[in-house]
C-alpha cells in the first residue's frame, strides 16, 4: 500500500484514456502512489468498501449505474480524500457540500493537479485535532452560481462607500453587493460566498481573499472562515449566528473580532 509519507490513492473514470492521463500524473507526484484505477464505478464502490485504507480517490462525476456524487453519498465517514475530475463545471457545488477536498477540470494541467495533492497531502499529514473540518451545508440556502474563476479587484465608488464587487460568472461579470454576503468559507483552494439565498464558489483561497478584499466589516473568524460583521444577529459559545447560519469563532480570533464589535 502506501508508504509513511505517500498516500493510497485509487482512480474511477470510465473513460480508459482519461485514467491513463491521471494515472501519468500520479506517478509523476511522489507523494501518491497508485493502488487501483476502475472504469466501472459500480466495483470501485466495492473496493473503497472493503479498502478502508485507501486515503484518496481521484473521481469522474459523470458514469453509468453510477455518477461520481452517487458513490460519494455511499461511502461511510470517515470516508478518503476525494478529488472531483470532471468535464462539468455546474457539478460544484453539489460537490463541495459533500465536503469533496477539490474540484478539477478536464483537461487537468500537472500544476493544478500538484497544487491541489500537495495541499491534501499537507492536511492529511497534520495532526488529527489541527485539521480543518468542512461543516455541512444549510438545506435553506438555495443553490447558486459557480465561480471558477478569479476574483478580480474591487470596483469601488469614488467615495469608497460601494459594498460591490464584480466577480466573473461563466464568462459575464455580474455585480456581488457584500452587504448581502453572510460569510465567506474556505473549500480547500476554493472559497464560497453565502449569501441568504446563493451561494457563489470562487477559485481562491481564502488567504487570498482575505489580502485583497477592501471592506473592513469583513474579519477573520476561523481558519476557515471569514464573516460581515455588521450581519452578526449573535455570539455563544464561540458560535456566531448570522441569519440563521452558525459559524465557528475561534479563541485566536476572538480578542481582535470583539475589539473590532465594540468599535463599530
Amino acid at each position: 500500500m502506501a508508504t509513511s509519507t505517500s498516500l493510497a490513492c485509487v482512480i474511477i473514470d470510465n473513460n480508459e484514456i482519461d485514467i491513463y492521463i491521471l494515472e501519468h500524473l500520479v506517478q509523476l507526484t511522489g507523494s501518491l502512489q497508485l493502488v487501483a484505477s476502475f472504469t466501472d464505478a459500480v466495483q470501485a464502490l466495492d473496493f473503497l468498501q472493503s479498502h478502508p485504507e485507501v486515503q484518496l480517490v481521484l473521481l469522474d462525476i459523470d458514469m453509468p449505474e453510477l455518477t461520481g456524487l452517487e458513490l460519494v453519498r455511499m461511502l461511510a465517514a470517515p470516508h478518503p480524500e476525494i478529488v472531483i475530475i470532471t468535464s462539468h463545471r455546474d457539478h460544484a457545488l453539489d460537490a463541495f457540500e459533500l465536503h469533496v477536498a477539490d474540484y478539477l477540470i478536464k483537461p487537468v494541467d500537472y500544476a493544478r493537479f500538484r497544487k491541489s495533492i500537495d495541499l491534501i497531502v499537507q492536511r492529511y499529514h497534520k495532526p488529527a485535532a489541527e485539521r480543518q473540518v468542512a461543516s455541512g451545508p444549510d438545506p435553506h440556502v438555495a443553490s447558486g452560481v459557480m465561480l471558477a474563476f478569479p476574483l478580480p479587484e474591487a470596483l469601488l465608488d469614488p467615495d469608497g462607500a460601494s459594498q460591490d464587487l464584480f466577480v466573473k460568472v461563466n464568462n459575464r461579470l455580474v455585480r456581488l453587493n457584500f452587504n448581502d454576503v453572510l460569510y465567506i468559507e474556505a473549500m480547500s483552494t476554493y472559497s464560497v460566498f453565502v449569501t441568504p439565498k446563493q451561494k457563489y464558489i470562487v477559485h481562491l483561497t481564502l488567504k487570498s481573499i482575505a489580502e485583497r478584499l477592501p471592506f473592513v466589516n469583513f474579519r477573520r473568524v476561523h481558519r476557515s472562515y471569514m464573516v460581515n460583521t455588521k450581519l452578526i444577529d449573535s455570539i455563544e459559545d464561540n458560535v456566531l449566528t448570522l441569519a440563521g447560519h452558525e459559524v465557528p469563532l475561534a479563541k485566536s480570533y476572538q480578542e481582535e473580532l470583539y475589539h473590532s464589535l465594540r468599535s463599530l
